[in-house]
């Protein structure tokens, strides 16, 4: 046999996305290009990698061992890549962290400067929901995770970052003249929910069920964006955090409804098993943040406490 490192991470690639056009796209190559270099890596086996069923690629079960092998191998060649920079005195390595979908508007401004520091440290970050969030870091494949809400079935340490605020908001064009309203504001509007497993959605319903509210559901969407996107177009309303609607509450594409008992308050919390054994690239990072955190807070985070 006689098949390269690139054939390796190609195949891999394709196996991850189970398609040949979105491994393209990921690994910043043409179709073609990949599909040669599939044919190549398979050509050096008589069994299978792949196979084809109703326009869908598969991966057989020889080619799941061969994802196994060949994440093996990858991930030895990073770590002769790492010594060698740490033999040069850098930090390297790869800073795995996983964060809820309405974290990605404060993490980046907390990686920012680290990563400026040590620009040999590689960054995977996995955006997704609560429940995934939660589940990666229970099977130990990442090194950090950014939530607002603890975990209960797991535990913990954390380091707190910053508040959490969540309001009602609605579109612009719909008027809402009183000064403050009550809670049961809540039962007469069409409400719009995050899916659930995620931790806005988690936060509504903890408040609907303290407050006793029985809340008619309007629409359940999969991302912050969506959501938001469907309070402009003015198909209901919903509860938010502050952190992803500032741009529009300033342009004036969202409106905040103030009601008795909101913000709901919470803090984005860094978080990582309690068991965990840090590579010298995630002490770095502690180390940073408990330093700097406050700084960031100040330049970049000030303004959430003016609403």
């Amino acid at each position: 046999m006689n098949y390269t490192l690139h054939q390796l991470q190609v195949f891999l690639k394709v196996a991850q996305c189970q398609s040949i056009t979105k491994a393209a796209e990921e690994l910043h190559l043409t179709q073609p290009a990949v599909s040669i270099q599939l044919k190549n890596f398979q050509d050096q086996f008589e069994i299978p990698l792949t196979e084809i069923i109703g326009r869908k690629l598969y991966v057989t079960d020889f080619g799941k061992e061969i994802v196994l092998a060949a994440e093996k191998i990858i991930n030895e060649v990073h770590a002769i890549n790492y010594k060698m920079q740490a033999y040069q005195g850098k930090l390297s390595g790869r800073l795995k962290i996983s964060i809820v979908s309405t974290g990605k508007y404060i993490m980046p401004y907390f990686l920012t400067d680290f990563l400026k520091l040590h620009p040999d440290v590689e960054l995977i970050l996995d955006v997704t929901n609560k429940s995934k969030v939660i589940k990666s870091l229970e099977k130990n494949e990442v090194d950090f995770s950014l939530v607002s809400i603890l975990p209960e079935t797991l535990t913990v340490n954390r380091i707190e970052l910053m508040p959490n605020r969540l309001f009602l908001v609605s579109n612009s064009a719909t008027e809402f003249p009183e000064k403050i309203y009550d809670k049961n504001i809540l039962e007469n509007i069409p409400i719009i929910l995050r899916e659930m497993g995620s931790g806005t959605r988690q936060s509504m319903e903890q408040f609907m069920l303290l407050n006793n509210l029985n809340v008619k559901k309007k629409l359940e969407l999969t991302s912050n964006e969506a959501v938001k996107q469907a309070v402009i177009a003015g198909l209901g309303c919903s509860i938010m955090p502050i952190i992803g609607i500032k741009n529009e509450i300033t342009t004036g594409n969202l409106q905040i409804i103030p009601v008795r008992g909101l913000p709901i308050q919470s803090t984005w919390n860094l978080i990582w098993h309690k068991n965990k054994n840090f590579s010298p690239i995630a002490k770095a990072y502690l180390a940073f943040l408990e330093e700097y955190k406050q700084d960031i807070i100040k330049s970049k985070f000030d303004w959430v406490n003016s609403f």
